[in-house]
């Protein structure tokens, strides 16, 4: 603990030097930073244990979309070693089991409250500390607040009346911890993003009939999962050093060697075989192993799109079904690319329907289901996977203050910015941790670069006598160079398919773009350049002298 929060504490001006808000993977990082900085850190969790997105979703099927070996820690070289992955993908138990593990191996538990949902945090620019409350009524204040509350975190519920339907509705987001079972039921699941693609399957394989609300098809990648074997695992643990090596070298924080190939340089006969082994590798090989410029050149993209369709046409057997399984308002990748578990096959099913809402809309529950255009279907089950209002909701929703009694919601009406996903202009001593604008990449890399980052800025400031905080220029500088770098891409089309990388999932919401698509290694040269320069974007405002 530094001298100043030292002296600050034994005169009851903070309870703890740092709040984190959430105990998923960012919050137990931040953690493990801050208190490797002498900084004195509790946890605010709303669950009953650690997990965060992995404690919430527990839903049938979630699983990782990305590698085992690659969605984990790497400061700890130790855990690396001890810990011994099941599958390529583990699922969403597999996945909480290790984040358990961790922070019982760094007893972190002791400072976590579980249970607790943080209402209200606010800056008081007099005293310079921030006050956190809670929904039990407790009230903490600290010289700093971590929000690691993860990108999905508000549930997206488009329909009204759940409360008039006298069978079972399930929200993914909020399953319960019994099973489910759906053995000879009516079941109806709304949705078919990265969540429903992973439900659908193990659903139909129980329930009497399935009936799947298509609102937007989706590009969806074969996963090819498998079990580890103890020589795969012992493989990776022998050579981790290089497989961070490729994460901190990949566009996308994967454990992927570049190709250094682009479609204009491939002969017209060989682009179909390219495509043919991404495809059969799995997972997003097919994305970032066959050429390079996949997100960048519209013809290769149309190229992969055609692709894909094709691949759609070929397993599915109904062609009206297929066909409506077929993106054509976006390119690949346009919206998140989910990973599929014989999803297509699914839909090859005796007891499996697909309803296009677009359509024939859902117009709202019923007491029997789902009343739509065309009339009122009956469900004995319901299960709602209508996505997120994501990377920004989590803060919206929740009432942050900062100078001059602003909230963040109002701060971002006109659509969420931050200085590099972790700062917002207004908020001293605030920080979010896959915030608006941050990389685009497996989330684990990143939350570790981010974490470092904001305890070197911290320490930076308690030794400075500083607040860390950004200038609106600052932000505005960094959201234009982020709008250049998607608009360098095909992403844009996401919008005609209301992609949540730009909001768009979200009636009312602001539409700006919610991620840095210039690539995870220039993200983490900019951060190692930002410390070199002295942090000289956090604005040198002096702190208040404490003690």
């Amino acid at each position: 603990m530094t001298n100043a929060a030292q002296a600050a504490e034994q005169k009851g001006e903070v309870d703890v030097e740092a709040i984190v808000i959430g105990a998923g993977f960012s919050g137990l990082r931040c953690m493990h930073e801050l208190r490797s900085r002498g900084i004195s850190t509790k946890i605010l969790e709303k669950g009953t244990d650690v997990g965060g997105t992995w404690y919430w979703n527990r839903y049938p099927g979630a699983r990782t979309d990305s590698e085992s070996w690659v969605y984990c820690y790497s400061f700890d070289k130790d855990l690396q070693q001890e810990w011994d992955w099941k599958e390529r993908f583990p699922t969403q138990a597999e996945v909480q089991a290790y984040l358990g593990h961790v922070a019982d191996r760094h007893d972190m538990r002791k400072d976590i409250e579980f249970g607790v949902m943080v209402e209200a945090a606010k800056f008081d620019e007099d005293s310079q500390l921030w006050t956190v409350t809670t929904s039990t009524g407790q009230t903490y204040t600290s010289r700093y607040v971590v929000a690691a509350t993860g990108q999905l975190g508000i549930q997206h519920f488009p329909f009204a009346g759940v409360e008039n339907f006298q069978g079972q509705a399930y929200h993914s987001s909020s399953w319960p911890k019994e099973p489910v079972d759906f053995t000879g039921k009516r079941v109806a699941v709304i949705g078919t993003g990265a969540t429903g693609i992973q439900i659908i399957p193990l659903v139909a394989q129980e329930a009497e009939s399935l009936t799947v609300f298509q609102r937007t098809p989706n590009y969806v990648m074969p996963a090819r999962n498998f079990a580890l074997t103890d020589t795969h695992r012992n493989a990776i643990k022998r050579d981790y050093d290089r497989v961070w090596e490729q994460v901190r070298d990949q566009p996308f924080g994967m454990a992927f060697d570049p190709v250094n190939r682009i479609s204009g340089d491939t002969e017209p006969a060989s682009r179909d075989q390219v495509l043919q082994a991404g495809w059969e590798a799995g997972g997003f090989r097919y994305i970032f192993e066959t050429f390079d410029d996949l997100l960048t050149d519209q013809e290769c993209n149309d190229l992969a799109s055609e692709f894909v369709r094709n691949k759609i046409r070929a397993i599915v057997k109904d062609p009206k079904t297929a066909e409506l399984l077929c993106p054509t308002n976006h390119p690949v990748g346009g919206k998140r690319v989910p990973l599929g578990h014989f999803y297509y096959e699914t839909f090859n099913r005796d007891n499996v329907t697909l309803v296009d809402v677009n359509a024939n809309p859902v117009e709202r529950f019923t007491e029997k289901g789902l009343k739509t255009a065309d009339g009122e279907l009956e469900f004995d089950v319901i299960i709602i996977a209508t996505g997120f209002d994501a990377v920004s909701g989590a803060l919206t929703h929740m009432n942050v203050r900062g100078r001059d009694g602003q909230t963040i919601e109002n701060r971002w009406a006109d659509g969420a910015e931050s200085f590099m996903g972790m700062m917002v202009d207004g908020f001293p001593n605030f920080f979010t941790i896959l915030g608006p604008q941050g990389p685009f990449a497996n989330n684990p890399p990143v939350i570790e670069h981010q974490a470092e980052w904001i305890g070197k800025v911290i320490t930076h400031c308690e030794q400075e006598g500083k607040l860390a905080e950004v200038s609106r220029q600052t932000v505005n500088d960094w959201f234009r160079v982020t709008q250049e770098a998607f608009d360098s891409t095909v992403l844009g089309k996401g919008e005609e398919a209301n992609s949540w990388y730009l909001g768009a999932n979200i009636p009312g919401k602001a539409h700006k773009i919610l991620y840095w698509f210039g690539g995870a290694p220039a993200y983490f040269d900019l951060l190692e350049e930002a410390e070199r320069r002295g942090f000289d974007l956090v604005d040198a405002r002096s702190a208040a002298t404490v003690g």
